[in-house]
């Protein structure tokens, strides 16, 4: 017995065969460049000690390249890429001034806790 109350929507496509591997090549392109980009942060947090010198280096690239990370994945699977660029900077330029804004609170009060351990000790 058919449903007339289910709609298969992947029957209602209206693109050709060039748009379909353009569309497949551009989600193995996002794909692949956020799996390089994990790659690399995981080989950074595992390779790096934090007690060496370039552990400070490590922390603001992990923040960098979640933030970039992060703004790319609005960029395509919100579809915010497909927008004028005026509404691409209204949405992600508050959104890279808050996550900074939270990034120094943390910092300075990450600092506060660490020098009131020093002092008072712990």
């Amino acid at each position: 017995m058919l449903r007339d109350d289910v709609i298969e929507y992947s029957l209602d496509t209206h693109h050709s065969e060039e748009q379909g591997k353009a569309i497949r090549k551009k989600i193995w392109m996002v794909t692949a460049l956020l799996t390089a980009i994990t790659i690399v942060e995981v080989a950074l947090g595992a390779f790096i000690k934090q007690s060496s010198g370039a552990w400070p280096f490590v922390k603001w690239s992990f923040i960098i390249m979640t933030l970039l990370k992060a703004g790319y994945i609005v960029m395509v699977f919100m579809h915010l890429g497909d927008e004028k660029k005026s509404l691409k900077y209204v949405i992600l330029v508050p959104y890279f001034l808050f996550m900074a804004y939270l990034i120094y609170i943390a910092l300075m009060e990450a600092t506060a806790v660490g020098n009131a351990w020093e002092t008072y000790g712990g």
